[in-house]
């Protein structure tokens, strides 16, 4: 028999790990993972910012908080131990990402190394060290990997040649992991957040006339919020979307389609 409706949208007994939960797009997934019943490992710098897991807890769900830096490499490296010594996750998702704006010609090495460093090498450590525990797991449905990806997946954008380069990456990892993995249980898909109001496109939002250029071509009429992106990453983390792997899924307001 078929799985109830609320049974394909349900999370409950799984534990999902989260980068880039403090803010924006990655607080409200991580808070609607819950929501749907995970238990949450959130992904942070420092032990700071306890916003996201209080709105965890309020909801009865565990949140629990691991340091790393994720712009370093040995960091990452040391992460998943971490993590699995006292976890057992069937989610990830990967949030996590800077921004750097310079001129093509004079962007400085040390923003390139460190943007995909963060944006894509990072992604990769987390998603074949945590993917390669997912195997591991009794089967025949194992895990589930979310990778954020960009409109910049697609298109190259204005100023930020290395973020395009790193969001074009996680666009095709995301694919070359569903390739191996869709066959042992681990669906593998990414979301591509088209123009949302958070803080990383404060400077877009900041220049009037491009702001506005920006508007007129998004279908839906307005910037996205981050309470748009609760349902997908719940359908893509359960058993909704049991048949969807290796797919980029835009949320964009119709920007792709215009």
């Amino acid at each position: 028999m078929a799985p109830s409706l609320p049974a394909l949208f349900s999370l409950e007994g799984r534990t999902a790990v989260v980068t880039g939960g403090t803010r924006g797009i990655g607080a409200h997934m991580a808070i609607s993972l819950a929501e749907a019943g995970a238990d949450i490992v959130l992904i942070q710098r420092d032990e700071s910012n306890t916003t996201t897991k209080t709105a965890i807890e309020a909801l009865g769900r565990t949140a629990t908080i691991l340091t790393c830096d994720l712009s370093s490499a040995s960091s990452v490296a040391s992460l998943t131990p971490t993590i699995l010594a006292s976890h057992d996750p069937s989610i990830l998702l990967n949030c996590a990402g800077i921004q750097r704006r310079h001129p093509s010609a004079a962007f400085p090495d040390s923003d390139w190394d460190l943007v995909l460093q963060t944006n894509l090498s990072t992604v990769f450590t987390l998603c074949r060290d945590i993917g390669a525990h997912m195997l591991t797991r009794p089967g025949p449905h194992r895990g589930n990997i979310i990778n954020i990806a960009s409109l910049l997946s697609f298109q190259g954008g204005l100023t930020v040649p290395a973020y395009a380069a790193a969001k074009g990456g996680v666009a095709q990892l995301t694919k070359a992991l569903s390739n191996e993995w869709a066959g042992k249980g681990v669906n593998v898909n990414a979301i591509a957040p088209g123009y949302i109001a958070t803080e990383m496109n404060d400077a877009l939002i900041a220049d009037a006339d491009r702001a506005a250029s920006i508007l007129a071509r998004i279908p839906a009429g307005r910037w996205g919020r981050p309470e748009d992106f609760g349902g997908v990453v719940v359908w893509l983390a359960g058993g909704g979307s049991a048949y969807v792997t290796g797919e980029i899924v835009t949320v964009d307001g119709g920007w792709m389609g215009r």
